[in-house]
């Protein structure tokens, strides 16, 4: 194994003789041959075991047996005793999700510290086909068949081409011990179950079950390449973004094959799952034009034959504007106030404003609109309801919650950024203007 080992890691270019790695071990026994296999080609390393204090006496014994390890082979050790249960309460998820985010924080820490090139792992090829069918089992898409990365950042996975079988006959070749790890044969963990039931089931169907589901999956992962490939290109041609919100057309993606898809690719990074996806997929098919689609950070908006995707607006609260202040500090953009002679040239730019000074009353106030707002629009005698106006104006649902309105008096002078109140408007009686200007 020692021969296909190297030549596996200089195919890739996983190793590096001349560096030097921090090499994750449990001391069962993936790890233990794995720090075996890098000691006989001649790899520089340092190891690092994690106490999760989770088995009492069996694992101070492996934490014991991983120090022997290491003055065995002459190596570096480091040692972390974590709090595996009290995270794991604390952000209310499961012990083996605490475990996993406590080891590989711990780490890339000592990686980092001690300045070492990577941080090897142990997974071979059995771990990746479990990890695989986990992924199916959770609903997964077709990178759920890509499984572990021989290389992420700085993670390295040296064993992956090697199964469980193979690695225990190394194990027997050079006489290597190692330590069980009982919690290994309960079965009320799905990757237990998969690895000591259900697997072994599945690869009995046939004697070269194993091989072609690995061709099968690195096929999908060759298709999923191609598809990533293609949505890159659909991307740049038919998302467009202006001002930190994107727009897409129904025509160019509802009639597509795929578009579901498409719509998840796109939408994932800003917190969308699948099934949004398909959700939002199918209100575009029946026009529920109006309807929103939320995350945690980001609004999508059906509008007309449009999704439109923006960050969630951070509430906004009311401030006052004095005569005296010379300007103020909007999310959009901060603005100037100038008080200036009339007659003068007048801006007409809808993001600022020019109004008879001497019509206000201070302290002004911006604030959101609210539903019920009304105001007499520039140009119009009678009052309408700024949501009419809004609709108007074609503004989509998802921008309507960032416009803000300027105040005088209880009334509205301005909706800020649109339109100004006809009262408000300087005139050939006007004597002073403020002028309200974004920088």
């Amino acid at each position: 194994m020692i021969e296909a080992f190297i030549q596996h890691y200089q195919d890739k270019s996983l190793l590096d003789p001349t560096k030097n790695y921090l090499l994750a071990c449990s001391g069962g026994l993936d790890s233990v041959c794995l720090g075996k296999l890098l000691i006989l080609a001649g790899i520089p390393f340092e190891l690092a075991h994690v106490n999760f204090h989770l088995r009492g006496e069996e694992s101070d014994g492996d934490e014991a047996f991983v120090k022997n390890l290491a003055d065995e082979w002459g190596k570096t050790i480091h040692i972390h005793h974590a709090e595996t249960s009290q995270l794991a309460d604390e952000k209310k998820i499961s012990t083996q999700m605490a475990a996993r985010e406590l080891r590989y924080d711990w780490f890339e820490e000592v990686r980092a510290s001690r300045g070492l090139d990577g941080i090897l792992l142990a997974h071979h090829e059995d771990d990746q086909l479990e990890t695989i069918f986990l992924n199916l089992l959770r609903g997964t898409g077709i990178e759920g068949v890509y499984g572990m990365a021989e290389r992420r950042g700085w993670l390295i996975r040296p064993l992956l081409p090697f199964s469980r079988v193979k690695i225990s006959e190394f194990a027997q070749e050079y006489s290597i011990e190692w330590r069980e790890d009982s919690s290994n044969k309960k079965t009320d963990y799905k990757r237990n179950k998969l690895r000591i039931e259900a697997l072994p089931a599945l690869l009995e169907v046939s004697e070269d079950a194993r091989n072609n589901l690995f061709t099968s999956f690195n096929r999908l992962k060759d298709t999923g390449k191609a598809f990533s490939g293609l949505f890159d290109n659909w991307k740049k041609t038919s998302i467009i973004e202006e001002d930190g919100i994107q727009t897409l057309d129904f025509k160019d993606f509802l009639q597509v094959e795929g578009a579901t898809s498409l719509l998840y690719f796109w939408l994932r990074s800003y917190g969308f799952n699948s099934d949004q996806s398909q959700e939002i997929y199918q209100a575009c098919l029946t026009g529920d034009s109006g309807k929103l689609f939320e995350t945690p950070s980001f609004i999508l908006n059906i509008d007309r034959r449009k999704l439109i995707l923006a960050p969630r607006v951070i509430d906004f609260s009311q401030i006052e504007v004095s005569k005296d202040d010379l300007g103020f500090a909007l999310p959009e953009g901060n603005y100037e106030l100038l008080k200036i002679n009339a007659p003068c040239e007048l801006d007409t730019s809808r993001i600022n404003a020019m109004l008879d000074l001497d019509q206000l009353s201070f302290p002004l106030k911006i604030r959101s609109w609210e539903e019920g707002d009304r105001f007499i629009p520039l140009g119009m005698k009678n009052s309408k309801k700024i949501s009419d106006f809004l609709i108007d104006l074609k503004i989509p649902l998802i921008k309507k919650q960032e416009v803000k309105v300027l105040e005088s008096g209880g009334e509205i002078a301005w909706i800020i950024g649109h339109r100004i109140a006809d009262w408000a408007k300087q005139t050939a009686a006007t004597r002073k203007i403020l002028y309200l200007k974004r920088r």
